[in-house]
């Protein structure tokens, strides 16, 4: 409650979570940090592993109990990390129907995916639910100083968002700290480069309150680098990125929540 609470009483305004992080424990702690008035000062998102209708609605309607809230401003599809996903979610009887059902019933105000796999899989996500008369809202991915030079979303996708008027939220500025054992950059130098693209929030983890002070200090004094900054930052990374050894949510499971937990996605 008091992170949550020091980061709104401090201008944050963007609340990220997930329907599976802790299990449900995650949702439970905003939800109690929200009360009080704390949920008319920002904008809620959350996120649903669920790929088939039933499952999905079960989800939200957890979601929204957990949050303490009557309706959660984005919903995100989470995980879209398997070639198979976006059929899937797309298909007869697939979650989106079940997102666009609470849309229609007030319970959500906006409808995303995320996913940190694979930048073709994005687009394959973006194509199928073009194929079936659908606009994202928002999509989610990682945009950090190693994402430029490996499999890269802000290369493949980001243009095509903002082509598409389409939200970019950018996240795992820092990796979850992986990328700082490279010893090529500073956590401060992440979080700067993550801001000058062209996201519309970037989401950063805050565990502490240590890591809730980092980002604000970074936030006050933010000036958005110019492209010789940014530049410098990707050449001091460039060798270090280019097999994604710092980028593991890319080339390992470690990060995939729906691949050790397959009863999730229904």
């Amino acid at each position: 409650m008091r992170i949550v609470r020091s980061a709104i009483d401090n201008g944050i305004n963007f609340m990220d979570n997930c329907w599976d992080y802790h299990d449900g424990r995650s949702e439970d702690w905003m939800g109690q940090g929200l009360s009080d008035g704390y949920r008319q000062k920002i904008f809620l998102m959350t996120k649903i592993d669920g790929q088939d209708r039933a499952t999905a609605e079960k989800q939200i309607n957890e979601s929204l109990k957990r949050l303490r809230t009557d309706h959660i401003d984005l919903i995100q599809q989470h995980e879209v990390i398997r070639p198979t996903d976006p059929e899937k979610v797309f298909g007869k009887g697939g979650s989106i129907e079940a997102l666009m059902a609470a849309r229609k019933a007030g319970k959500i105000r906006y409808i995303g995916f995320t996913g940190h796999k694979d930048p073709h899989i994005h687009l394959a996500m973006l194509k199928t639910a073009e194929a079936h008369g659908f606009t994202f809202d928002t999509v989610q991915m990682p945009l950090n100083v190693m994402d430029a030079h490996f499999n890269s979303f802000t290369k493949l996708v980001v243009p095509e968002l903002v082509k598409r008027n389409i939200g970019v939220l950018g996240m795992k500025p820092l990796g979850g700290g992986i990328i700082l054992k490279s010893n090529t950059v500073t956590a401060e130098d992440c979080l700067r480069y993550a801001l000058s693209l062209p996201t519309s929030v970037v989401i950063s983890g805050c565990d502490s309150m240590d890591r809730l002070e980092q980002t604000l200090r970074v936030a006050r004094g933010f000036q958005k680098l110019t492209q010789a900054q940014m530049n410098d930052i990707l050449a001091k990374t460039q060798v270090s990125a280019k097999n994604g050894e710092f980028e593991l949510y890319k080339t390992s499971n470690r990060f995939d929540g729906t691949i050790r937990n397959p009863q999730w996605l229904g």
